[in-house]
């Protein structure tokens, strides 16, 4: 694919970014309303047409694609423990502060650029089964297992000890629980199930769902730079190490990691550009929750999106 057809493809999807940034920049979003554009994109738009998606596919189909659960499990949940252990034994951090920077390191905002880039490149119904797959491993797997080892991390700095194992027990079973009530955890993955039991959506419920699916790559792009425009840009070490993690780290080893199970070429394409998109704003809402790099996370969102403008294409144009 040539440059020139690459940025055709990119430009309408980062013009939508910047007049979101510019509805953030000159505050006419404020928080609350940004807040309110990605709970529709992530708990209404994406899970309805990922839906659709996955209940319009064959059995088969759906089957064949478990060497890619694979490659995106072992890459995101992989590079989370790999950057955890690295910043415990290697740099000496407390285990909040590791988890914090290793989720904001490797959790991509698949939710809201995964259709309208991988949807122009591939087409939306060839992309919504990989879409759903890293939803579930992402908002299923990596957020909860963040969640917990982050909760860990604070009650040792807190100094409780003291029923500590009971604790843990039931923090994790809440973080699981909590992760697959997610409607782009869940969703998803009630879909395969009534997939592999043979459903098909019929015609009139896929009317009724794309109603609300058909809003997913405008909303979602526009919500990106709105989140964008209302957060300021601290250029610290951790900022720009999380968002070099997350634009060129992670890709690489999801590439090697596609190689290694055989992926078709359409299959590793979509799986790199899937962990290559910016930080992901649910990340940095995780370490606001813990008061942990706040600034930094905050920060990594904005830098790792810039510099998705270049990474993108020459991604695109590599692996195409």
């Amino acid at each position: 694919m040539s440059v020139g057809h690459i940025f055709v493809i990119l430009i309408p999807i980062f013009f939508v970014i910047i007049l979101g940034f510019l509805g953030g920049h000159f505050k006419v979003f404020s928080p609350a309303s940004s807040k309110g554009l990605n709970t529709l994109v992530t708990k209404f738009a994406l899970p309805a047409h990922l839906f659709i998606g996955i209940t319009t596919t064959s059995k088969q189909t759906l089957i064949d694609k478990w060497p890619f659960f694979m490659t995106m499990f072992l890459g995101i949940i992989g590079f989370y423990v790999i950057l955890l252990l690295v910043m415990r034994l290697l740099f000496k951090k407390d285990l909040n502060t590791s988890s914090i920077f290793s989720l904001n390191s490797t959790q991509p905002s698949f939710a809201f650029m995964g259709i309208p880039v991988l949807g122009s490149l591939f087409g939306p119904a060839e992309v919504a089964i990989p879409i759903a797959i890293t939803g579930v491993v992402v908002n299923a797997l990596l957020d909860p297992i963040a969640t917990i080892v982050s909760s860990v991390g604070k009650k040792t700095q807190a100094g409780h000890d003291s029923g500590h194992q009971e604790n843990l027990f039931k923090l994790t079973i809440h973080s699981i629980l909590h992760g697959l009530r997610e409607p782009l955890a869940c969703v998803p993955l009630i879909g395969v199930i009534l997939t592999l039991f043979g459903f098909h959506s019929p015609q009139l419920l896929q009317d009724s769902l794309d109603q609300i699916g058909d809003i997913t790559s405008g909303a979602a792009l526009f919500a990106i730079g709105v989140t964008i425009g209302l957060n300021q840009i601290k250029f610290s070490a951790n900022a720009i190490s999380i968002s070099l993690l997350k634009v060129i780290a992670l890709p690489i080893l999801t590439y090697l990691i596609a190689l290694m199970f055989g992926l078709s070429a359409t299959d590793i394409t979509m799986a790199v550009l899937l962990v290559s998109f910016p930080g992901s704003a649910v990340a940095a809402m995780i370490a606001t929750r813990f008061e942990t790099l706040e600034v930094e996370t905050a920060s990594s969102f904005v830098i790792s999106s810039v510099l998705s403008l270049i990474s993108l294409p020459i991604l695109i144009s590599i692996l195409l």
